[in-house]
């Protein structure tokens, strides 16, 4: 875990504060904050690294590429773990939900959406700017030194798969003062006016094949996702009481309907990540199975919720998940960086990726975790000051 306070770079200004202390963050915790969000949020981004980790057959091809299949096409029913383990339409969720309380602290505010989405995006951009500068200078300083060396784009496309995600959700946030603004004046019709144009999209896709609906609703389903969020902000999704449970399982139950039927149409893969020898991914283009999956997982994790809350009432809890969301951005940023790190230590010793999941491939699995995990420890070290939420200057 990254240190609990990072010095300031040697660069910044002295007048500029620290970053504030995990301690600092924990103690200054408002009692209506909803710290399961938080909690949804850092077990996003965990699963997202681990999956890459430790799901992905990550191999040198012929052509000197890194590629990262999975071996879910080759394991009978392991299909059914990428329902629960494909965590994106969940993200959103929980964005959704975020994004609209900051919205409408800042409308209370009088502030202005200019003022607004800078403040939302700055935390995103930042660490990402780090990391693009820091990569263009590795890139250029090898290819300088070493004659002939083929490029990042060339041999190692797979650290840059986290910014796809990144530029999807930017996008989704920049369209919030429009989304909350639809939200306020038409709940109901604006969800189900995004689940019909993802239905059509999809439609016209398929049935007419019209490819460029496709991408379409690789825009549509997440939007569609971070507006369900909106429906938990307002908090007619949560409470004990019979229609408020009743609401929960009507989402469980239509969700995982829906999968069903969509998943058995001979249109849709089961998987919700791309397999080889698929012909089509539902996650890109994105289709209405994710959207579906949106549904049945906002069921699921509201109805996990009351445990989730009692639990997270102790200090102890609360701090690892502050912890984990004030280094996330830099965690999801960096982490495949720190297994391209781990697989050049691996080669270097004599090591051979395998480009199947064979049984001693499954062995190593522990090794995949463990290994990126101490390259990333090191890096959220370096980087994690970047992210880190620092107090007012006063300025």
């Amino acid at each position: 875990m990254a240190p609990t306070s990072l010095a300031a770079p040697a660069a910044t200004p002295a007048d500029a504060p620290a970053p504030l202390t995990v301690d600092a963050l924990v103690d200054a915790t408002p009692a209506s904050r909803d710290r399961f969000v938080d909690l949804l949020r850092a077990l996003s981004i965990v699963v997202v690294v681990l999956w890459h980790w430790v799901f992905s057959v990550t191999h040198w091809t012929d052509a000197g590429r890194l590629t990262m299949p999975n071996p879910v096409g080759d394991v009978r029913l392991l299909w059914v773990a990428t329902w629960l383990l494909q965590v994106m339409p969940l993200f959103f969720l929980v964005g959704g939900f975020s994004n609209l309380a900051a919205w409408d602290a800042a409308r209370r505010r009088d502030g202005t959406a200019g003022a607004f989405l800078r403040s939302r995006l700055q935390r995103l951009f930042r660490p990402v700017a780090v990391y693009l500068a820091v990569w263009a200078a590795i890139d250029a300083t090898a290819r300088a030194i070493v004659a002939d060396l083929p490029g990042v784009l060339h041999w190692g496309r797979v650290v840059f798969v986290p910014l796809w995600f990144l530029a999807v959700y930017a996008g989704v946030v920049l369209l919030v003062p429009a989304t909350a603004w639809l939200h306020r004046h038409g709940r109901e019709l604006t969800i189900v006016g995004l689940g019909a144009a993802i239905a059509l999209a999809d439609l016209g896709r398929f049935r007419f094949d019209l490819e460029a609906l496709g991408y379409a609703n690789a825009a549509l389903v997440f939007v569609f996702a971070h507006q369900l969020g909106y429906f938990w902000r307002d908090g007619r999704l949560n409470g004990t009481d019979a229609e408020a449970r009743n609401r929960r399982w009507a989402l469980v139950i239509g969700g995982l309907s829906a999968l069903v039927v969509l998943t058995n149409l001979g249109v849709y893969p089961r998987s919700m990540v791309a397999v080889r020898g698929e012909a089509v991914s539902n996650m890109f283009p994105t289709t209405a199975c994710i959207a579906a999956l949106a549904v049945l997982q906002l069921g699921v994790v509201l109805s996990l919720r009351p445990a989730a809350e009692r639990w997270l009432a102790h200090r102890s809890v609360w701090r690892v998940v502050v912890a984990a969301n004030g280094v996330a951005m830099t965690v999801f940023t960096w982490h495949m960086t720190a297994l391209v790190v781990a697989i050049g230590a691996f080669n270097a010793l004599g090591g051979t990726l395998g480009d199947e999941a064979t049984a001693s491939w499954w062995a190593t699995r522990p090794l995949w975790v463990l290994a990126p995990a101490a390259a990333l420890a090191g890096l959220v070290a370096v980087f994690a000051r970047f992210e880190r939420p620092r107090p007012s200057s006063g300025r």
